[in-house]
């Protein structure tokens, strides 16, 4: 049942019509178009939906939208300020912490409520605190280094750590801000979604598949 709901969403107040008991991660990307939120694995295992709540990293798909009404988000959207990157964003450009950028978002805004505890973090620390963040792309090296890069406030360029200008990743920028367009955030006029449908029951075999509700899409398509 859709109610007014206000939040606080990236240091702004939003009043829109929607329903309590969705899964911030749906409200997040399908009514406010914040698709910096990653939608992973949706078990809270990968961290790709990572937000700030209060401060504090929370898996955007374990969480109703009824449970974070006045409480403040964060998300990847709004950590970058009047056009200028976050110290964290700009670091992982710098030391090209960012591959294909899925986990980013959620990796960044991770890192984010790391370094307002703890200023100063060793990289064992940092590799206990990104524990729930997946990453299958870098190996994590360089996203440590980015981490203590911003740590330090420094490119640390005199230890040769950050990656030169002209071999860094053209569309990092991109990814470190959320604005980068993945396939699942894409959306055309009467697009058609394609879901996996899992068993529910193991070593089952399959008799029938029925198609009626399938063709009865694609008719209304022609």
């Amino acid at each position: 049942m859709k109610e007014p709901i206000e939040l606080r969403i990236n240091g702004q107040s939003v009043r829109v019509s929607g329903d309590g008991n969705q899964i911030l991660l749906e409200f997040l990307r399908e009514q406010l178009g914040l698709t910096g939120v990653k939608k992973g694995c949706g078990q809270g295992d990968c961290g790709a939906c990572t937000v700030l709540i209060d401060g504090q990293p929370v898996n955007a798909c374990l969480v109703l939208v009824s449970e974070v009404v006045g409480r403040e988000i964060t998300t990847i959207e709004g950590l970058s300020q009047n056009g200028k990157l976050h110290s964290l964003q700009q670091a992982f450009v710098d030391n090209n912490a960012v591959q294909c950028g899925f986990c980013t978002p959620g990796m960044i805004l991770t890192a984010v409520a790391l370094l307002n505890e703890n200023p100063n973090p060793t990289p064992e620390e940092i590799r206990q605190y990104l524990q729930g963040n997946l990453c299958r792309c870098t190996g994590y090296n360089q996203i440590i280094q980015a981490i203590q890069a911003a740590a330090s406030r420094s490119s640390r360029k005199e230890e040769g750590q950050t990656v030169p200008a002209e071999v860094r990743r053209l569309e990092a920028p991109e990814k470190t801000t959320g604005n980068a367009t993945f396939v699942g955030d894409m959306k055309r006029p009467n697009m058609l979604v394609g879901k996996i449908l899992r068993s529910q029951v193991p070593h089952a075999r399959i008799k029938r598949i029925r198609t009626d509700k399938a063709l009865s899409l694609r008719a209304l398509q022609q």
